[in-house]
């Protein structure tokens, strides 16, 4: 998916909204969107949590390090097979790049999971 987006929201139960949207392939006419539903999995840091895309089934979603702003985060899950960095900067200057990549080696993921999606 590249020109991607994620919204949340709150619900009125305290669960969170997901609304992630993007274009498939470089030619694609429309964006495709995917609504979930997150659950806070750990109160004490709100930094783990449950996410479904797909009914009753739940996948981890844990923020790993994030900006003190929240200008970018990483997220991934404990099996090491899914990794996200986010960035509010549609187009990061190398130097955040650069800055983002150290972090996720130090947090012991491989970066060759991370793909820089087209924007």
């Amino acid at each position: 998916m590249d020109e991607v987006t994620a919204e949340y929201s709150l619900n009125a139960d305290g669960t969170v909204k997901v609304i992630n949207s993007g274009r498939k392939g470089a030619n694609a006419d429309r964006f495709r969107q995917s609504v979930g539903k997150a659950k806070v999995a750990d109160p004490s840091t709100k930094a783990k949590l449950k996410v479904s895309f797909f009914g009753p089934f739940y996948g981890d979603y844990w923020i790993l390090d994030h900006g003190e702003n929240y200008e970018w985060s990483i997220v991934g899950e404990p099996s090491g097979r899914y990794l996200w960095v986010l960035t509010r900067d549609a187009h990061p200057s190398r130097e955040r790049l650069d800055d983002l990549e150290a972090r996720v080696k130090a947090l012991g993921y491989d970066c060759s999971l991370v793909r820089q999606t087209k924007q």
